[in-house]
């Protein structure tokens, strides 16, 4: 059901921008942009991902259907228009280096914390990529569960890894909202 309402409303944004094709070229007449229209890229994404559902093409081109969330995206021209979005991505801008400088810290923490828990746990993490793996589920805070220390000094090196994993995770949107209150102070002051 869901599917068939989609396709209706497709088919309906299909006919609504065929009929208002004008946009192909400004020197263009209406005539020629409306003969032109379904040969355009988004228009044959559009019938490609309508057409298995209509039976015209058969079912098994399924993965047609995918392209619709190509046009799906098209939703994030509306951020463009966001005062709040245009702060942020100025100050992810500004605050490029500072970023950085913590994506490597954390990287390196990962990979420290590795070695250690891989050189204190030997019979838990068989291997250095079970102890990155274990290290990076640590300093995200997510712990599956699938993978952990046993011994009191690899449980000691994992609850320091914990505190340490919820600071690097804080520096990031500590530095993001610093930057985005600046933003707005400054804005402020122009006004």
């Amino acid at each position: 059901m869901m599917d068939n309402i989609t396709v209706g409303i497709f088919i309906i944004d299909y006919v609504i921008r065929w009929s208002t094709c004008d946009f192909l070229h400004p020197s263009w007449s209406r005539w020629k942009s409306a003969l032109l229209y379904p040969f355009s890229f988004f228009a044959l994404v559009d019938l490609l991902s309508i057409l298995p559902s209509l039976g015209v093409i058969n079912r098994g081109f399924k993965l047609l259907k995918i392209l619709r969330l190509l046009r799906t995206t098209k939703v994030f021209r509306l951020l463009r228009y966001s005062k709040s979005f245009e702060i942020i991505t100025n100050v992810l801008k500004k605050e490029r280096q500072a970023l950085i400088s913590v994506y490597c810290m954390a990287v390196g923490y990962i990979f420290v914390s590795g070695l250690i828990m891989f050189s204190t746990e030997p019979d838990t993490f068989s291997t250095f990529f079970d102890s990155l793996y274990w290290a990076t589920t640590a300093l995200t805070t997510v712990g599956y569960g699938d993978i952990y220390p046993v011994t009191i000094s690899g449980k000691i090196v994992s609850m320091v890894s914990s505190v340490l994993g919820v600071a690097f995770v804080a520096l990031p949107a500590g530095i993001i909202t610093a930057g985005y209150l600046s933003a707005l102070r400054d804005e402020q002051d122009e006004t």
